[in-house]
């Protein structure tokens, strides 16, 4: 860890040392600048998300020259996933490269790989990394954030903030950024919670897969993070009243799960703390503040159902330092190119970052479906699955951060919602049955457009 000299203007400021953070100081550390990184604490976080990598993010880490972040971590290869609708089951692999193989994502302790990307940050010639506390930023009498105010660990109590000046001030502070707030007015909206579990030592009924459990309640997410851990994510809509929590687990959503899971999940319940995580969503805004910029999830959140935060995250880390690469933008001081370049990052990003929030949130909509219409569009979907060829690698492509064309999402979905409707039919008497199935079916293509489309427009016009 390199000390940080007083006076010194860097480069870029950034404030979260997390999976964003990292990868940014070293790409902007490898093209020459110089890069102050900020985190409160650390030490190896504990969380029980950002576990799974998916092959869109581990194609990004590797153009980063940063994929041996992955190793030494006990990092377990995904190769698709297993979904599991009432006891049926249907798997969904990641598309072929033209070598043949599959490609890879990898699932893995969330502290583990953070300390991974720290060290290589640390080895990163130009990088600075500081632990302290960033509590406000330096503005200059026309707004423009000049740097970062923050009150080092080692600092003496009640000891005024340092300043710490930049060209260019990042805030990466995750969910709960404290820096938000000065750019976006829009609020997070939690849309439901993780409680995550550590199960021991089970085989998973696809190993090597991600799973996703769909029974008569929100969906349960399992994967393997380590070679004796695997993750148990348990959606809920509501968290029960306090001390209810284990109960609900025990009596509700273990019944749903595949039985050689059971004792794991049910030790793990009865055995240790119940951690949890909001699911937010927030749309990313165009950033267009002098010296200051978000990004990460402090600018933009899906549901993490579908694993694809890292993924644009990551993606995002290579895009922007392409578009504020010294050949572009010789002097990161110079705010009118940045903020031009922000723009074009804005839209530029949005082939990749679109399909993954547009998919997380109608896919979260589908599998915790509360209402009837939308388990008319559930089930059509996992019937969908199981036809096999291009209704899995078509939704799988997207999933992955593979394939990063947004018609493409807008198709399989509508073919999912028009399918649902064509089951539903053939489930209903001939002719007496279907003056009412008709009505159903105008009802459960309006419901697919209400599920959609706020999430197409907050990407189009945001």
């Amino acid at each position: 860890m390199a000390d940080h000299q007083e006076g010194k203007v860097y480069d870029l400021a950034i404030v979260g040392a997390g999976i964003l953070g990292c990868a940014l100081a070293v790409a902007f550390g490898n093209q020459g600048r110089s890069v102050l990184l900020i985190e409160r604490d650390l030490s190896e976080p504990n969380r029980i998300v950002g576990e799974l990598l998916q092959p869109g993010g581990v194609q990004a880490l590797e153009k980063l020259g940063m994929k041996d972040c992955l190793e030494g971590i006990d990092a377990i290869p995904v190769y698709g996933y297993e979904c599991i609708y009432h006891g049926q089951r249907v798997n969904i692999p990641y598309l072929q490269q033209e070598n043949g193989k599959r490609y890879e994502g990898r699932s893995f302790h969330h502290g583990k790989f953070i300390m991974k990307l720290r060290e290589a940050a640390r080895k990163t010639k130009g990088v600075t990394i500081i632990e302290a506390t960033a509590k406000d930023l330096i503005r200059s009498k026309s707004d423009q954030v000049l740097g970062v105010l923050a009150s080092p660990k080692s600092a003496a109590k009640g000891a005024p903030p340092n300043e710490y000046f930049a060209h260019l001030t990042v805030s990466a502070d995750g969910y709960a950024s404290n820096f938000r707030k000065h750019i976006v007015t829009r609020k997070a909206e939690v849309r439901s919670t993780f409680v995550g579990l550590e199960l021991k030592d089970i085989v998973l009924p696809a190993p090597n897969h991600g799973h996703v459990i769909m029974g008569n309640n929100p969906p349960v997410l399992l994967y393997q993070i380590g070679t004796h851990d695997t993750r148990a994510l348990i959606d809920m809509p509501r968290l029960p009243p306090q001390g209810q929590l284990r109960e609900y687990l025990l009596d509700v959503v273990l019944p749903d799960l595949p039985e050689n899971i059971r004792p794991a999940f049910k030790k793990a319940v009865e055995g240790e703390r119940l951690p949890s995580m909001p699911n937010s969503f927030l749309p990313a805004t165009t950033n267009n503040h002098p010296g200051f910029i978000l990004l990460g999830d402090a600018m933009n959140m899906r549901h993490p159902l579908t694993g694809g935060g890292m993924t644009v995250a990551f993606n995002d880390v290579v895009l922007i330092s392409q578009l504020l690469s010294p050949a572009n933008i010789p002097n990161l001081s110079d705010t009118n190119l940045v903020l031009e370049q922000m723009r074009l990052f804005h839209w530029d990003r949005k082939n990749l970052s679109s399909v993954v929030n547009i998919l997380a949130q109608a896919l979260y909509s589908l599998f915790a479906a509360n209402d009837d219409k939308l388990r008319v569009l559930q089930r059509g979907c996992f019937q969908y699955f199981q036809r096999g060829g291009e209704c899995i690698d078509g939704p799988v492509g997207l999933l992955s951060g593979i394939t990063k064309k947004p018609m493409t999402l807008f198709y399989h979905f509508f073919s999912v919602a028009l399918y649902s409707i064509r089951i539903m039919f053939a489930s209903v008497t001939p002719v007496l049955g279907w003056p009412m199935a008709l009505v159903n079916a105008v009802l459960v293509f309006w419901k697919a457009c209400v599920v959609i489309f706020p999430y197409i427009f907050a990407e189009m016009f945001t």
